[in-house]
């Protein structure tokens, strides 16, 4: 997919041009309810690829925590897929920083079903009509997801 760079505030996101077939996908989160994009129309999806031993990605999530929060009753929902981590870790960093969101313990084949993942932290995200319409490979922030759906409306 070809991708045109935007600054917003300190964080550059990347858009996918082409992205009017979106790729859905089906998980099943640490709670074993199904997590598929389907079931989200209408709301903007974050799918955020994270690992426990990643610093920049523990980093993101209490941003990802606050803008879940204050936007799933309403029109954004934020799904966590860990990647090279095991539920043991999962459950043991939940338990010391809780996150409110669906976590998804999942695995690079998993992971092919919304879009490559190179680097950890990596976020897919898509528009309320459920098409992928951006994607950041690193760090990202509330503010920018914000600013960036702000834009789009």
């Amino acid at each position: 997919m070809p991708r045109l760079p935007i600054l917003l505030g300190a964080v550059v996101l990347l858009f996918c041009a082409a992205a009017a077939s979106a790729q859905s996908f089906a998980f099943t989160d640490m709670q074993g309810k199904p997590q598929r994009l389907q079931d989200y129309r209408g709301k903007w999806v974050l799918v955020n690829f994270w690992a426990t031993w990643c610093p920049p990605c523990l980093e993101e999530i209490p941003d990802l925590v606050s803008l879940h929060e204050a936007h799933k009753k309403t029109d954004l929902v934020v799904i966590g897929v860990a990647l090279d981590s095991t539920d043991k870790s999962v459950k043991e960093f939940v338990a010391k920083h809780p996150v409110s969101y669906p976590l998804v313990i999942g695995d690079y084949d998993m992971a092919a079903q919304v879009g490559e993942v190179e680097v950890l932290p990596t976020s897919y995200l898509y528009n309320p009509q459920g098409e992928l319409v951006s994607f950041q490979e690193g760090m990202l922030t509330r503010s920018s997801v914000e600013a960036y759906i702000k834009n789009k409306k």
